[in-house]
């Protein structure tokens, strides 16, 4: 860092009973009062320099032979009046970048200009400035930092202004030709090496408080030279310095403190500021960033124009999101729930929105797709979501279910609206569904038969793996009806690929048999209708317009037209196969041969 000197005499200040005076042969003739300090100096010395303490002394004439001046509103204190002083008497002092600006806002305010003598603080203060401070990276971020305790004296003097405009024109120019930052200085003396990394500057920027950090971004984002991830580097940088102290503290209640994080209004400001410098290209910053801001935001109860704004940045993205970061914690009194579940919704609700606007294809070509086979529904699915973003998020609303479904505070009318959220083409395999749906169950035991029915509609048999199939035909938590489902289902593919029917576990059979269900003597289920009727009967939905695939057990009658669309959806391959019956039928004859040993 650069460093001026200025005179050449040695210091001779001291202090006697409270009282701050300079060895002089010469007797005193002024009293210079400063709060609580009294200097006891030489008019000559500070009169020949000073315009501000010869008005004073001509203002308030004295016949006594010491004059006492009153300097109580002087910037910097006691501190910044004995280095005017100390100039003064040619007293040696040294100027650098932690004291230029306390010294020039007390030259300002004793008026030490040219027009009293040439040569004078101001005049010598502002060459130094222009030539060294401003030419140094290091020297304009510490200048920054200092002037805090006199932000509207630097504003007046442009001390401010100059040193981001400094600062920004650094960023922007080559890398190589800036003197490096403190953080990546070398090692060979005061030698600084060119960094490589062209954020290297995030690092030192992250030091400056909050109303400097958004001024330099803002000048950087509005030159339109730096890219936007570089941006977005920054703000990380810059977010991970400060943003943890202010959660930490909020969640412990403990009273923030700090310069940045003094009050939780400050760390609002900070936030709030923060999101307003996000760039507007999709991948300047990545999905995890904004919702962990998106976390703090609801823990310091920003604005709801502050939350809506990043929930429409993250649904821009959230295809990229993990389900660990969508666990917003809750803090709103009128929700029991430990996770935000509306913030998500909000959020899914922005991705569906931007999604329906993107899509080209018309409405009509979504329904035609789901009465398509699965090879058809495949390519239907590339055309529709090249991108395969819809399915992503699909799977991470089921992660997400999965992860809310532990709470019994979840009502069911929310954990519904999430399952039944996504378009149904966006859900390939109905696994994890079937894995959220089963965990609420479990933490719900008081469900009542219709809430059990309601929260398995979405629930599609013939999306289930084989292992899902298994599990879900011997959980007793699940309706009737989705049990029935899965093993007429199973039953159906064998029998149409030339399989061998097996016999049922015998707790399915006792609960088809209480249910007046008929079986026959093997356990297998058998019908008393035609076998179309009876096709019609299990391919029921709960809406005609919707995929007969989900092969549930409704009231309605379906045309002869849907009877064939049904048979045409659902035609299965030849190939025998073992079913999951079999399965089950093996594990039920093994629990009997245990029972009977």
């Amino acid at each position: 860092m650069k460093f001026m000197k200025l005179g050449s005499k040695p210091d001779t200040f001291y202090s006697s009973n409270g009282v701050r005076s300079v060895t002089s042969e010469v007797r005193s003739d002024i009293i210079i009062q400063m709060n609580e300090t009294r200097y006891l100096l030489h008019k000559f010395p500070l009169l020949s320099k000073c315009l501000k303490l010869q008005k004073l002394c001509s203002e308030n004439p004295e016949s006594s032979e010491l004059q006492v001046i009153g300097l109580l509103d002087f910037p910097g204190g006691t501190d910044a009046f004995e280095l005017c002083a100390k100039f003064c008497y040619g007293i040696t002092i040294t100027i650098s970048a932690y004291n230029i600006v306390v010294a020039r806002c007390a030259a300002k305010y004793l008026q030490m200009t040219e027009d009293v003598e040439k040569g004078n603080l101001v005049h010598k203060l502002e060459v130094f400035f222009n030539s060294c401070i401003l030419n140094g990276w290091k020297d304009c971020i510490v200048t920054l930092q200092t002037t805090k305790p006199f932000k509207s004296w630097s504003e007046e003097l442009g001390i401010t202004s100059r040193c981001i405009e400094a600062v920004v024109s650094k960023v922007v120019s080559n890398p190589s030709k800036v003197s490096l930052s403190h953080s990546h200085a070398g090692q060979n003396g005061d030698k600084e090496d060119a960094p490589t990394n062209k954020g290297w500057w995030g690092d030192d920027l992250s030091e400056l408080r909050i109303d400097l950090y958004w001024r330099t971004m803002a000048a950087l984002k509005s030159g339109g030279k730096v890219p936007a991830n570089l941006i977005g580097d920054s703000l990380k940088i810059y977010t991970s310095k400060w943003l943890p102290k202010i959660s930490r503290d909020l969640e412990n209640g403990s009273v923030l403190s700090g310069d940045m994080v003094a009050s939780s209004s400050n760390s609002r400001l900070l936030l709030e500021s923060i999101i307003t410098l996000l760039p507007i290209e999709r991948n300047a910053v990545s999905c995890s960033f904004l919702l962990k801001l998106l976390k703090a935001a609801n823990i310091l109860q920003a604005s709801v124009s502050t939350r809506m704004e990043l929930a429409r940045r993250i649904a821009i993205q959230l295809d990229k999101a993990k389900v660990c970061d969508l666990m917003i914690p809750s803090v709103s009194t009128d929700s029991e729930t430990i996770y935000d579940i509306d913030i998500f919704q909000n959020i899914l609700e922005q991705f569906l929105l931007q999604s329906h606007t993107q899509r080209t294809s018309p409405p009509r070509t979504l329904q035609l797709a789901e009465n398509c086979d699965n090879k058809l529904q495949e390519n239907c699915i590339s055309s529709l979501d090249p991108n395969g973003s819809m399915i992503k998020v699909a799977q991470l609303v089921d992660g997400y279910l999965k992860e809310i479904a532990r709470d019994v505070n979840v009502p069911l009318s929310k954990f519904i609206a999430l399952t039944v959220a996504v378009p149904e083409l966006a859900r390939p395999n109905h696994d994890d569904l079937y894995k959220a749906i089963n965990i609420y169950l479990k933490s719900h035991p008081n469900l009542s038969k219709s809430e059990r029915k309601d929260l398995c509609r979405t629930l599609d048999c013939k999306k289930l793996s084989m292992e899902a199939c298994m599990h879900a035909a011997q959980n007793e938590l699940l309706p009737l009806r989705v049990v029935v489902q899965v093993l007429f289902f199973e039953q159906a593919r064998v029998a149409m690929a030339g399989g061998q029917l097996t016999e049922m576990p015998s707790h399915i059979k006792a609960l088809l048999a209480s249910k007046d269900t008929t079986t026959n003597p093997h356990g297998l289920l058998i019908s008393h209708t035609s076998p179309r009727h009876a096709e019609e009967q299990w391919s029921k939905s709960r809406n005609p317009s919707v995929s007969s695939s989900k092969m549930k057990l409704e009231a309605d009658d379906y045309s002869e037209d849907d009877s064939l669309k049904v048979k045409q959806r659902c035609l299965l391959p030849t190939r025998p196969k073992k079913s999951i019956l079999h399965k089950l039928g093996l594990m039920n004859r093994n629990e009997n041969e245990r029972k009977k040993i």
